[in-house]
């Protein structure tokens, strides 16, 4: 009697194979994250990853989710508000594919996400027999939405190529890499028959001695010096915020770079280069050192905005260098060397005496505009502030409030707390705050979310009262999609296909357990959040939008169109 298969859908795989018992590729997996300080991934569990699944809830932590981009995106969340590996494990095929945009969203934010992915059996690949969960090309799709992507294609490698994986996340510009894994030999992968692999640390990139002494001749002689520091700058430490009090320098950021330089600093103009009450400062500057910036389209008025014409810019990526704007001098290394070096050979300079106070003047009067603008929700992001832990971190969503003054006008006091949907993909906020809340279980996560990025992973709401993170969700229901409704109304034409049917969702929460509350005013959100902040689990505060006094003004995003 020939052996029985235990699924027709997992392929030529002989049961007495099928097994979950100590001695897979899921222990290699587990000692791994253990050696890189990790205890949990997060995932959807299927036939073609089974055995890593089952090791992991075994031995460590899995935290299932409802959709693969939520497995990425909880990752992502994870690892920026821990500054470690997240880890995310997905099935095959088409749940590979559906963790592809989450990909590029940690591709966008450079962010260490190691994505494992099961495939169908190795003797199948490549063949488009129609083996169930079979795609074609899944590694050049890996390929295309990670930094790196590799594959195991022999058991006693496993070891090896996740050592590998995990050199990469660790090595400068992170990004998330993808190891796909065929399930013959997840199965088959024996811990104890592992090839040693090759032991290699992270290098940091450091500067030229040539390049530091060029850059600071052109610093001294600045009286009205700027810095722009960008995704780059997040993990330089204190030796950014001592070369900008050194140099005596306002310090613009990029969305992506806030908290590098803690945001109650004097010094700190923030997220607000191209408002036009910091305009006449940036004109006015003589010298900017741009740190770990690309000075993106929609933060430099689409590459219009006057910079000073003497320019140091640091980017580890020497293609980055002068691509946007031109530059005096490039510095191309990690940004981790490069500052301290500056910081060492600059001494003290002579700045404007009157030039600190022009910043701090400029930096204020770009604030109080844009919470004129806001209406109620300058006193509710007050609150925000107000009410949370200075270690909670902040994950916006895609929203009117998130991507306005919640990118803005929020204060954020360290890089880890700065998490947000750096390329602009709506519906990944409530995942990253779920990762980011069992990274830092600690103090409460605060996530922004409008009613139309709710709607777009729902389910990961099933995930949330599952796991009782400390996630406090401030959802901002406008009914749609807001922004692209004032934008349409703003050319006077009609909404169209941006007011949609939104649940109950004081009923939607109580049909999970989850604390709700609804408020109309920002007063009784202040409560609320007072409430939820030392409430243990996670809890909902929606606000409706309507119903606020003052309401905001439209909020427009500068945007191009023929």
């Amino acid at each position: 009697m020939a052996e029985q298969h235990a699924s027709t859908e997992a392929s030529d795989i002989p049961a007495s194979q099928l097994k979950t018992d100590p001695g897979t590729g899921g222990d290699v997996l587990v000692s791994l994250m253990r050696d890189a300080g990790v205890n949990v991934a997060f995932g959807v569990i299927s036939i073609h990853n089974i055995p890593l699944v089952e090791a992991i809830d075994r031995d460590l932590r899995f935290v299932p989710v409802r959709h693969e981009a939520a497995a990425i995106n909880a990752a992502d969340g994870f690892s920026r508000a821990t500054g470690r590996i997240g880890v995310a494990i997905t099935s095959t095929g088409t749940g590979a594919g559906n963790a592809a945009g989450a990909m590029l969203e940690a591709l966008t934010a450079q962010s260490r996400v190691l994505h494992v992915t099961g495939n169908i059996a190795s003797e199948h690949l490549g063949e488009g027999r129609g083996v169930y969960h079979e795609v074609p090309r899944q590694l050049d799709m890996l390929e295309s939405v990670s930094a790196h992507a590799l594959r195991i294609d022999k058991p006693k490698l496993a070891r090896r190529v996740l050592t590998e994986a995990i050199h990469l996340l660790g090595s400068a510009p992170h990004g998330p890499v993808s190891v796909d894994w065929p399930i013959d030999l997840q199965y088959t992968a024996d811990p104890a028959k592992q090839h040693k692999p090759r032991s290699t640390e992270p290098e940091i990139e450091e500067p030229s001695r040539r390049d530091i002494a060029k850059a600071v001749r052109v610093m001294r002689r600045a009286k009205r010096p700027l810095v722009w520091v960008g995704g780059g700058a997040r993990e330089v430490g204190p030796a950014i915020t001592e070369l900008v009090e050194q140099w005596g320098a306002g310090v613009l950021s990029s969305a992506n770079g806030r908290g590098s330089v803690p945001e109650e600093h004097p010094l700190l103009i923030g997220n607000f280069a191209s408002d036009e009450a910091i305009e006449q400062l940036i004109e006015d500057a003589d010298c900017l050192l741009t740190v770990g910036s690309h000075l993106r389209a929609n933060e430099t008025k689409n590459f219009e905005l006057p910079l000073p014409k003497r320019h140091v810019q640091i980017d580890l990526n020497a293609d980055a260098l002068a691509r946007n704007f031109p530059v005096t001098i490039g510095i191309q290394a990690d940004a981790r060397s490069a500052v301290p070096a500056l910081l060492e050979a600059l001494e003290k300079p002579s700045t404007d005496a009157e030039w600190a106070g022009r910043v701090r003047a400029a930096a204020q009067a770009a604030r109080d505009d844009h919470r004129g603008e806001i209406g109620a929700y300058a006193q509710i992001c007050d609150s925000m502030r107000a009410r949370l832990p200075r270690p909670s971190p902040i994950v916006r969503d895609v929203t009117i409030p998130g991507s306005s003054w919640g990118n803005r006008l929020l204060p954020i006091y360290s890089p880890t707390t700065n998490i947000f949907a750096a390329g602009g993909g709506i519906g990944q906020g409530l995942a990253m705050a779920i990762g980011s809340a069992i990274g830092v279980p600690d103090a409460p996560t605060l996530a922004l979310i409008g009613d139309g990025g709710l709607a777009v992973h729902l389910g990961e709401l099933c995930t949330l009262a599952d796991q009782q993170a400390p996630v406090i969700v401030a959802l901002f229901n406008d009914g749609g999609y807001g922004v692209l409704r004032n934008m349409q109304t703003a050319k006077d034409s009609p909404p169209r296909a941006v007011d949609l049917r939104t649940p109950d969702f004081a009923q939607l929460a109580g049909s999970l357990g989850l604390a709700h509350r609804r408020v109309t005013d920002a007063t009784a959100f202040d409560q609320a959040l007072a409430d939820a902040v030392h409430r243990a689990g996670p809890s909902i505060i929606e606000i409706d939008g309507a119903a606020l006094d003052p309401q905001p003004e439209p909020f427009v995003p500068p945007t191009e169109a023929p």
